[in-house]
């Protein structure tokens, strides 16, 4: 990243008003996940989730609501309003470096879908209902099985690579608003911040969860300066 060379400016994409309701939306989009990620956090805590295919059929059968969350639910939502809020931000620094501001948004759009192809909850779901119908030994062996490859899917690459690229974009944004009049310095440090430690992604073990609880908080505080700036944005 020492090698970027950004156009310095303060020229935002705020002339033309056909925007004005993107960045608006952004703004909510962000402010949004800043209210989903304690809620995430209370979840995870209250109910952490289980460590085998056993443990989600049975928590899926005492609560399955709980299971959805476990398995990311709220998550999923969090990358739908991300799409947004990176159009916003694309719009608004596309001007200090246009080239670099393309690679981000394609960056975090693909690990958005990544995201969404990895998540297994509701297949786990209907797995863990199949489980408690089944009558014979041989047909539970075979649900067991078919929800490891459900776990595994939910924790392996297509996730990996989602929370990788995903961090990668936020550094290249951050970067590029320090470049920038638009948004803060304090902002851009704040989202560099929280992208550098989602380098280390959550499957990577304790220290992985502690990476990823870590980088919640300069990620939220960073959010709520992005989406306060957006909606100044919108009525420019």
């Amino acid at each position: 990243m020492s090698d970027l060379k950004l156009s310095p400016g303060n020229d935002v994409e705020t002339s033309d008003s056909k925007w004005a309701w993107l960045y608006k939306i952004g703004g909510i989009a962000a402010l949004v996940i800043v209210v989903i990620i304690p809620i995430q956090s209370f979840i995870f805590v209250t109910w952490p989730p289980p460590t085998t295919v056993l443990g989600y059929f049975t928590l899926f059968q005492n609560k399955w609501f709980i299971g959805l969350l476990d398995m990311d639910l709220l998550y999923l939502l969090v990358s739908a309003l991300m799409i947004p809020v990176y159009l916003a931000l694309y719009l608004s620094l596309k001007r200090i470096n246009e080239s670099f501001m393309v690679i981000a948004l394609v960056l975090g759009l693909v690990g958005i879908a990544a995201h969404f192809s990895s998540n297994t909850a509701f297949e786990m779901l209907s797995l863990s209902n199949q489980y408690a119908a089944a009558t014979t030994d041989v047909q539970r062996s075979i649900l067991l099985a078919a929800g490891q490859g459900m776990l595994t899917t939910f924790q392996g690459t297509a996730f990996d690579v989602y929370y990788i690229l995903n961090a990668i974009t936020l550094i290249i944004i951050s970067f590029v608003m320090l470049k920038s009049n638009i948004f803060s310095k304090k902002t851009a440090y704040l989202g560099l911040l929280a992208g550098l430690l989602m380098l280390v992604p959550s499957t990577a073990g304790t220290i992985g969860i502690y990476f990823a609880f870590t980088s919640l908080v300069p990620w939220a505080i960073f959010s709520v300066l992005v989406a306060r700036r957006l909606f100044q944005l919108g009525k420019s």
